[in-house]
């Protein structure tokens, strides 16, 4: 299981709306609640990203890196890191 950290948690509760049409989480403490739920992940770099979805079955190989960062399961941590956080709605 991840620590989601609050950089982690805020970039999903800010961002949630990318994925959902209402929000599932408005509280640091309900972010990261539904984030355990749905076993979001946290990787490196976007090529981390590309095998994750890769490995679970999602055709990836005609997506260039930006598409990828633009899907709506995929939430860029910040502008100085590589690291990308994605969720995938299970519930």
């Amino acid at each position: 299981m991840y620590e989601y950290d609050e950089e982690c948690l805020q970039t999903f509760i800010l961002n949630q709306g990318q994925l959902f049409d209402e929000p599932v989480a408005e509280t640091l403490e309900e972010a990261e609640a539904f984030l355990e739920d749905c076993m979001a992940s946290i990787v490196d770099n976007i090529g981390e990203v590309r095998e994750f979805l890769d490995q679970e079955g999602m055709d990836v190989s005609g997506m260039s890196d930006e598409e990828i960062e633009d899907a709506s399961e995929v939430f860029a941590l910040s502008d100085v890191s590589s690291n990308f956080l994605f969720s995938f709605s299970e519930k």
